[in-house]
């Protein structure tokens, strides 16, 4: 993110060296979208998201969600209006997870954007101290307070399933009957 920020230089979010490519097998879904980002200046990823019908374009930015507010307030966080924001994360309760969210939201940076994309968020199961609070309970929550959509379900984040995602790059994000594609383009990729 600091390199977005500081010289709009688009970078990869994707699987980890470890936990991914470390594993005994590399998954199959994880690798062809690794390949895809790396190799192809144009592709669209598909799945079944949930929120809103809706139609969005802007730079595609964002990543894990406690990164992210912690850069906030410094030069390191890039200022990216009319952007479509990603976020994942891991080991995060709901309220924690609602916590940085609205963190974004009051320092107003989900009031810039076109559209929020809340991938996975690995560990973030309910327990006592949330009170039956759980992440469908926020993303509703968090759809109450933006006049954008909110679209959950993206396979993005700390799991053996993940997409890789140029960040900095061109998107457009089209929700229809909880088909949600989003088109990226405008990023480097291997020379052949």
């Amino acid at each position: 993110l600091g390199l977005l920020a500081k010289g709009s230089i688009i970078t990869f979010s994707g699987p980890m060296l470890a936990g991914n490519f470390g594993a005994e097998t590399l998954n199959e879904f994880t690798e062809h979208h690794f390949w895809q980002a790396l190799r192809n200046p144009a592709f669209t990823l598909e799945w079944h998201g949930e929120g809103p019908d809706c139609r969005a374009d802007g730079t595609l930015w964002g990543g894990n969600l406690a990164m992210l507010t912690s850069l906030i307030g410094t030069p390191w966080m890039p200022q990216i209006s009319d952007g479509i924001l990603v976020v994942e994360d891991i080991n995060e309760h709901p309220f924690r997870v609602e916590r940085m969210l609205l963190q974004l939201l009051n320092s107003g940076i989900l009031a810039r954007q076109r559209a929020i994309i809340l991938g996975s968020f690995t560990g973030a199961n309910a327990n006592d101290y949330d009170a039956g609070y759980d992440l469908p309970m926020v993303y509703d929550y968090l759809r109450q307070q933006l006049n954008i959509p909110v679209i959950s379900g993206l396979d993005f984040g700390h799991e053996q399933r993940t997409v890789t995602l140029p960040l900095g790059a061109r998107a457009l994000l089209v929700n229809n009957a909880s088909i949600t594609t989003l088109s990226i383009s405008g990023h480097p990729v291997l020379a052949e």
